[in-house]
């Protein structure tokens, strides 16, 4: 039964076109506040009218039987039979009878004529003639007439004898059938016009509703294609508007989730890669070497590759780690002012040897003045021997990688050359986003590059590269000079 009713709720929801969120949010926060400024403006309305058609009917009424009243009083209240037959005799000849009745009363409240001729001899039972005949002026009544069983409104006056005393008075009474009817009449515009501003509303804002829920639904599925995994796909969407700029920014979001998630497979692929090559290659030496323990060269020499797998390893593991460290906002840097050379000079050093046996030479350009920085000096040593590693890894196809520091304004610059192949100009704004490897054969898990960069920048420096395919790379590190403020 309950799925029934809701099954039967959504398909009326379906009729009126709200069977979305946006739509049916609308009606119910917007529409509910529009009907109820619209029925608050027909109760004013309808407000305003009766109170207003009322009033003009009470005026009409009092001014009536005022003038009437002080006409009686001025020339006709010498005697009763003054006022008994001017009474009559105004009563017949009643110009307003087709809109109200005329009716002269005694002084008890009994009406003695009527210009209707049918309320003659009976007493009115309201209460607005007891309070005329006591306060002196004019008084109205609102209510239901005991005779006619209609609702009317009637007004008296008191007439007085010359001496000041009561002789009669003068009242009118005015049906409200027929105005009662015309306001009837009036609320039954005022509704209509609230229902029909209500329709217009809807049915103009329908259209801009579509413009909008049609455009937010197709986006929605294209965000349930990507969160499913449809990295790339573009949404194809014509619009000149702010849907327009996020539907730009969707198709954005895609390509860049589409190429992270092709750059993370490759990097997954390559640490794979990269891990298992050492690995392997210090599994089968250390199983060699155990069969083989008579053989002193033998056993040196896989000692020897053990060795250098095992740091090309830590260092691979030192990357992912510093890499871990920088994305999570967890590396922390121990600076103090030093000189430069010096730590230039044992990444220099510590390569020499390496290079000559990959028949390359190290030219080293060290100044004579100090290089004085403010910063860590264990992580630019380590930013110096990675990019001199990586001249060294991929300009093979030269014959030396140049190392030079010097002073420049005030900044420290130490640039590292190489003479090997280069980097295509198309992949070269790219070189230094993570994981990013390009067309390099080389070995590396593409994060090295990315780290330096982040380390160097953390320093408040600079790392640029710049590359002639065919040429060779030119790395060009600048760091702010340490300023001493002690002697001022």
């Amino acid at each position: 039964m309950a799925q029934s009713e809701k099954k039967s709720k959504q398909t009326l929801l379906g009729r009126i076109g709200l069977n979305s969120g946006i739509r049916r949010r609308w009606f119910i926060n917007n529409m509910s506040v529009v009907i109820l400024m619209l029925l608050l403006a027909a109760a004013l309305v309808a407000v305003f009218c009766t109170y207003y058609f009322y009033a003009s009917v009470q005026n009409r009424l009092e001014n009536q039987v005022d003038t009437t009243s002080k006409y009686f009083n001025r020339y006709f209240s010498a005697s009763y039979s003054d006022f008994y037959e001017y009474g009559r005799n105004m009563t017949q000849n009643f110009s307003l009878a087709d809109r109200l009745e005329l009716q002269i009363l005694d002084e008890s409240g009994k009406v003695m004529f009527s210009s209707s001729g049918l309320t003659a001899g009976f007493t009115p039972e309201t209460d607005e003639i007891a309070r005329a005949f006591a306060n002196g002026q004019v008084e109205t009544y609102t209510g239901y007439d005991r005779l006619t069983e209609e609702k009317v409104m009637a007004a008296t006056a008191p007439v007085y004898y010359r001496s000041g005393r009561l002789i009669g008075g003068v009242r009118c009474v005015s049906s409200l059938q027929l105005l009662d009817q015309q306001l009837r009449t009036i609320y039954l515009w005022a509704v209509a016009a609230v229902i029909l501003l209500i329709a217009l509303i809807i049915f103009s804002n329908s259209f801009f509703l579509k413009s909008i829920v049609g455009p937010v639904l197709h986006i929605n599925d294209f965000a349930k294609k990507i969160t499913g995994g449809q990295y790339g796909i573009r949404l194809n969407a014509d619009y000149n508007d702010e849907i327009g700029e996020l539907c730009s920014t969707l198709n954005e979001m895609s390509a860049e989730l589409s190429r992270v998630e092709k750059t993370q497979n490759d990097f997954i692929s390559s640490v794979s890669h990269e891990l298992r090559t050492p690995l392997t290659a210090i599994s089968g030496w250390a199983d060699t070497i155990e069969g083989c323990l008579d053989d002193p060269q033998l056993a040196t020499q896989g000692l020897t590759i053990i060795k250098k797998e095992t740091r090309r390893l830590s260092q691979m593991v030192e990357e992912l780690l510093d890499f871990s460290r920088i994305e999570g906002g967890g590396m922390r840097l121990q600076t103090e002012p030093f000189d430069l050379r010096g730590d230039l000079y044992d990444a220099v050093f510590t390569y020499t040897d390496m290079l000559q046996q990959e028949g390359m030479r190290i030219e080293y350009e060290e100044p004579d003045e100090p290089i004085m920085v403010f910063a860590d000096r264990n992580r630019l040593k380590q930013v110096f021997l990675n990019i001199i590693d990586n001249a060294g890894k991929y300009g093979k196809d030269g014959d030396r990688v140049q190392v030079a520091a010097r002073v420049e304004g005030g900044s420290a610059v130490v640039t590292i050359r190489d003479f090997g192949q280069g980097i295509r100009a198309e992949e070269l704004p790219f070189v230094k986003q993570k994981f990013y490897k390009g067309s390099a054969k080389g070995r590396g898990a593409g994060i090295g590059l990315s780290v330096c960069n982040d380390i160097v920048g953390m320093h408040g420096g600079t790392l640029d590269i710049d590359s002639v395919y065919g040429e060779g790379t030119s790395v060009r590190i600048t760091l702010p000079l340490y300023q001493d403020h002690s002697a001022e």
